[in-house]
């Protein structure tokens, strides 16, 4: 009898189990309760580990063309660059003009080309001549407001904002005297701007654009567009802005002045690590897998600050620039970042790049080539996730591990103005690794002790 028991109640368990496993396989099945990727674009292949290098003509060379520009593109190429983002090169509006030579912000002409710079035909031997290098171009789009005096204020005045006297008015609550705002409650103005930006990558063949302001223009505008270059050719698009939106369908990459924010905090401010940390902790578990995020110590926007590297990062820029490097996200060079420029370029006037150093370049160019190379740098989910290694010196020391298929970066760095001996609990990282700035080999045990000067850094690549 016991055993009939025993049996019946094994044959319950087995037959409640089934149950609970089928209707487990079902909930499963269903769609609903399937994890889903939030961005369904598809970046170029060819961004899955670039860099990119933010170039402004008028301050590059004396001549400040597109012809004179040529020259520097070896060593562009050399350094590891692999897109190059050109402030617009659009014809600059003249009424309201500020400075001597305006605002390349200000779009007199979204068809035409500012003849500062040269002809459409020094455009397009520009961009085939980058394409021959095996890097790509992408232009500077000014979506959101355009010069006074260009053509659509008088043909279509409706495709503005009003003051409520009626009035142009300049992009609302901003001091942008030299531009008017546009009204994308109108569908002329969204097909216009479609047309123009397809026109630029169908007939000069660039591979997609920077978009100034893009948060201030509706999402859906951006969406339909990419659509739009898309049918022509598979584009790159970055967007001045800091939203999860803008990955879905339209951006590839927007911008990441939070992690500025959090570097210079540390570097400049004096704060402790606390916001730099809290930044990693939210990229890991809140940024979409596959959006990029574009990382620097500097670009163009900093002239609204104080765009001094050396002000804002002092001893630490360099190890900022290693961070920039190697944590998620595509590192940006502004031009003129790797000779040591240590002012902010004029941005209405002419106000020549030095050249004549190059204290960063080397640098540069030893992180470039390991993220070309190294999976585990590469650019969204085509990289490694940042896996935090904990130490007994958190205050002080930043340190972290990525790993991709067989390749492995870790970045340990002494955040701080003070030198430190840490322990590192890194016993997940055991193994032989080669140190990217010394090729020391640097064998990890597990609980490792490390004595690092102030900012010190070191990157360990396996």
């Amino acid at each position: 009898m016991k055993n009939l028991s025993k049996k019946l109640l094994l044959f319950i368990v087995i037959i409640t189990s089934s149950c609970l496993k089928k209707n487990e396989d079902k909930t499963t099945d269903d769609s609903r309760y399937q994890p889903k990727e939030f961005v369904e674009l598809k970046h170029p292949k060819w961004s899955k580990n670039a860099t990119i290098y933010e170039a402004n003509i008028r301050q590059f060379t004396p001549e400040g063309t597109f012809k004179a520009f040529e020259s520097h593109l070896p060593r562009i190429k050399a350094m590891g660059i692999d897109i190059i983002w050109l402030m617009p090169i659009n014809p600059i509006g003249v009424e309201k003009r500020k400075g001597t030579l305006g605002s390349e912000y200000s779009v007199k002409d979204y068809y035409g080309i500012n003849p500062e710079f040269g002809t459409k035909e020094d455009f397009k031997h520009l961009v085939d001549k980058i394409h021959s290098m095996g890097m790509h171009v992408i232009v500077d789009w000014v979506a959101n407001h355009s010069a006074w005096d260009n053509q659509l204020a008088k043909d279509h005045p409706d495709w503005y904002t009003k003051t409520e006297e009626g009035n142009f008015q300049p992009t609302p609550w901003y001091d942008w005297d030299d531009v008017i705002d546009f009204d994308y409650d109108k569908p002329g103005i969204r097909k216009y701007m479609t047309e123009a930006l397809v026109y630029w990558v169908k007939d000069f063949n660039i591979d997609g654009y920077r978009c100034d302001t893009a948060g201030f223009i509706p999402t859906d505008f951006w969406d339909n567009a990419r659509e739009e270059m898309d049918a022509v050719k598979p584009v790159f698009m970055l967007a001045e802005w800091e939203a999860r939106d803008l990955h879905k369908k339209a951006f590839d990459m927007t911008y990441s002045w939070t992690f500025f924010d959090k570097m210079t905090a540390v570097t400049r401010d004096k704060k402790n690590l606390g916001g730099l940390v809290e930044y990693m902790a939210h990229d890991v578990s809140t940024f979409p897998r596959d959006g990029y995020r574009m990382l620097f110590t500097d670009n163009h926007d900093m002239n609204s600050w104080n765009h001094n590297m050396d002000y804002n990062f002092g001893e630490g820029l360099k190890a900022s620039m290693v961070l920039c490097g190697t944590v998620n996200g595509m590192p940006l060079v502004y031009g003129g970042q790797e000779a040591g420029l240590n002012h902010s370029l004029k941005f209405f006037d002419k106000d020549l790049i030095d050249w004549s150093t190059m204290p960063y370049e080397g640098l540069f160019k030893k992180l470039f080539d390991l993220k070309h190379k190294n999976h585990a740098l590469w650019n969204g989910k085509e990289g490694g996730v940042m896996v935090r290694i904990f130490s007994d010196k958190m205050d002080q020391v930043i340190s972290f591990s990525r790993t991709k298929d067989n390749d492995k970066v870790i970045n340990i760095t002494n955040y701080s103005d003070k030198p430190v001996t840490v322990k590192l609990n890194s016993k997940y990282q055991k193994g032989s690794y080669t140190e990217l700035f010394t090729n020391q080999i640097i064998l990890l045990q597990g609980d490792d002790v490390l004595t690092l000067k102030p900012w010190q850094y070191l990157v360990l690549v396996k």
